[in-house]
């Protein structure tokens, strides 16, 4: 059997709302309760937001998306008033990545990490 990636646990300062901020932008299934995670549905994988009661680092979680599935959650972005940027050092604000033919962004989840969302790796 290949070696399969199934679970990320991700920090959150409240995991409900993190949660229901992935599950939103990405129009995904309600997010539910999974002992002292809230679990998000993403495919084969899924992602278990907890609350570790202390400071956590800042990640980047980076989401390839097909054109029309980037162009639905483009407009979720921008209906929300979310800032975005072009690139992760957060230089290029309200603009989107062009670079190798595809289209991506950077923005920021309630917790603080950074989603990059992008067409093409």
């Amino acid at each position: 059997m290949p070696i399969q990636l199934r679970r990320i646990v991700v920090f959150a300062r409240d995991r409900r709302e993190s949660a229901r901020f992935i599950a939103d932008l990405f129009e995904l299934d309600e997010p539910e309760p999974a002992g002292v995670f809230t679990a998000v549905h993403l495919g084969e994988v899924t992602l278990h937001y907890a609350q570790p009661g202390g400071d956590f680092p800042r990640q980047r979680y980076t989401f390839l998306v097909g054109e029309d599935d980037f162009d639905a959650i483009f407009a979720r972005i921008r209906r929300q008033g979310l800032t975005y940027w072009a690139d992760p050092y957060r230089r290029r604000a309200g603009e989107l990545d062009t670079q190798g033919g595809g289209r991506g962004l950077y923005l920021d989840d309630p917790a603080g990490h950074s989603l990059q969302i992008t067409t093409r790796l």
